[in-house]
């Protein structure tokens, strides 16, 4: 099969968050995605975009994606992060996602950031098999806090 990556336009936001939503729905948290089409479309090509992505198709149909944005460390600098990485089910295993990942990397070189960023479920073991391919290296120290809306707009 040919596959074909390039950047993510505005007309393609609905089909995202279908793989957004399909990736929740993976994860075991389809309830946690809350945003809108419009908030989505707005933060990646609003005013101030804030994301960007990476798509993959097949025959024109968005069959993977790779959302990211840069973060800044204060002890590492820019970084590239790696939101959101998923190859719709029936296309995984055929090499989309070697091709997305690769595409993430070369833009974190070639943007000369200081590194790159990601999670992975801890029980998700197809993707930490994936990055170990890569020699990815894991954190164990740190949690992830969280506020969410409703907690933000209660304190």
């Amino acid at each position: 099969m040919k596959f074909e990556l390039r950047a993510a336009k505005s007309e393609d936001c609905p089909r995202l968050l279908e793989l957004i939503t399909e990736l929740a729905i993976y994860e075991k948290a389809p309830h946690e995605v809350t945003v809108t089409l419009a908030e989505f479309v707005e933060a990646g090509f609003g005013e101030k975009p804030v994301w960007k992505a990476f798509v993959a198709t097949h025959d024109q149909t968005i069959i993977g994606l790779a959302l990211f944005y840069i973060r800044y460390s204060t002890w590492k600098g820019c970084r590239l992060y790696l939101e959101d990485f998923l190859v719709t089910e029936r296309y995984r295993g055929q090499g989309v996602g070697k091709l997305l990942f690769e595409k993430v990397i070369e833009e974190a070189k070639e943007k000369k950031y200081n590194g790159m960023n990601w999670q992975v479920l801890d029980w998700n073991q197809p993707a930490i098999n994936f990055y170990n391919k890569y020699g990815a290296e894991y954190e164990s120290e740190w949690l992830n806090a969280f506020f969410s809306k409703e907690k933000l707009n209660s304190l």
